[in-house]
């Protein structure tokens, strides 16, 4: 079998199996082409974005070489789905911040050495002050740096001009032509946050029959990092308001992505809960853990089920009927029987579960707490494409 030579993080000389070397290599292509084809839409409206602000500066503008007008526009739209727009706004500020600041600093010092600490200091504390974001903060110094560097200040009105061209551009790309649907913009971030939680309570049930110590270290592991899926969740509510408030397509939706923002800020309780059923389970003892594992799995099946679909009404009354069922068999004997600290997890799990598809969190109680009755899962806010169809991806994944 061909050995090659590779050098370690040391710099020693090690031997690599060949074919061992190509399989590494033909993944890393292969995770690296899935990775551009995921993101193909947004590189393309990127494209077209820097293009057309190229042609236009170069049509209105009275320098030849509009560089900045393309690279404006493609910064503005190197954002997450639903920030796009504001951080055109923020580059856009910061080019103005950073172009005074330098015109300033050159009338009142001249064109020395100085001047140019003096103005770029003065542009990024000016950012900072008006909120401090990095594509802020970046452009008012490269701005007041090519303004004093740059033919005594007379670059800044050139970029200027490029700068409103492109930030402008890209407001008509994110705002109009491009605005992503609010409500789908959600459920993307809610599905990947089901998702992990699924895989989480899978790997604690695996764990809890096997009584597999290192599955059980990961499983916890998988919870800890939820706590940054849910901050990108919470980001995306965010940023679904915002779309939601400026975009021009998207205006008429403000209750149902105030509902569904609401139901998404359910899914910080689930994941407390989940990995308090966790820690829970973990500390029993072997008997109790095998008890409690199907319970588990069933949880786990529920939610898995919900990902897949987070906007579909059936899926959410199947999810909510499912976690309803373990809940009252875990307080009653049964082969889901606990201790009781479990049993309690258990049923707040199940309890999220429910208010998360829909159930109101007081009727969620009720029926908990009488044993009996049911409910209907209302129906949930729909996602419809843009007129533009800018949205790509089918609204409930």
């Amino acid at each position: 079998m061909t050995m090659i030579p590779a050098i370690d993080a040391q710099g020693v000389v090690m031997h690599t199996d060949n074919g061992e070397t190509w399989r590494r290599v033909a993944q890393a292509g292969a995770g690296g082409l899935r990775r551009v084809a995921g993101n193909a839409w947004p590189l393309l409206q990127g494209t077209a974005a820097a293009t057309t602000a190229w042609v236009i500066a170069r049509r209105l503008g009275n320098h030849p070489d509009p560089f900045f007008a393309p690279i404006a526009a493609v910064v503005a739209l190197n954002a997450s789905r639903g920030e796009r727009g504001s951080n055109a706004l923020r580059l856009l500020v910061g080019v103005v911040v950073g172009i005074l600041a330098g015109e300033l600093a050159i009338g009142v010092l001249g064109a020395r050495y100085g001047t140019l600490a003096l103005a770029t200091f003065a542009a990024m504390a000016v950012a900072v002050a008006l909120g401090g974001a990095r594509v802020m903060v970046a452009q008012a110094a490269a701005g007041a740096i090519l303004t004093v560097a740059v033919a005594d200040g007379r670059a800044g009105p050139q970029r200027l001009a490029d700068a409103l061209v492109g930030a402008g551009v890209a407001l008509v790309f994110t705002q109009v032509l491009f605005s992503p649907e609010p409500v789908a913009l959600l459920r993307r971030a809610e599905a990947t946050a089901l998702t992990d939680l699924a895989v989480a309570l899978e790997r604690t049930a695996r764990a809890l029959e096997r009584d597999d110590d290192e599955l059980a270290e990961r499983a916890m592991n998988s919870l800890r990092d939820l706590r940054d899926r849910l901050a990108e969740l919470s980001r995306t509510r965010r940023a679904s308001s915002r779309v939601v408030r400026h975009s021009l397509v998207w205006r008429t939706r403000m209750a149902g992505v105030v509902r569904e923002s609401e139901n998404a800020g359910h899914l910080d309780l689930l994941g407390g809960s989940c990995l308090l059923l966790t820690r829970t389970a973990l500390a029993m003892s072997l008997p109790e853990r095998r008890r409690l594992a199907p319970g588990v799995l069933e949880l786990a099946a529920a939610i898995a089920d919900l990902a897949r679909a987070p906007g579909d009404r059936p899926t959410r009354q199947r999810a909510a009927d499912r976690a309803l069922d373990l809940a009252r068999s875990a307080s009653s004997p049964g082969q889901y029987q606990p201790a009781f600290a479990a049993a309690a997890a258990l049923q707040m799990v199940a309890s999220d579960v429910m208010v998360f598809a829909g159930v109101d969190p007081g009727q969620a109680v009720q029926v908990l707490r009488e044993g009996t009755g049911d409910f209907q899962v209302p129906d949930p806010p729909p996602a419809s494409r843009s007129p533009f169809r800018s949205d790509r991806r089918r609204p409930t994944r």
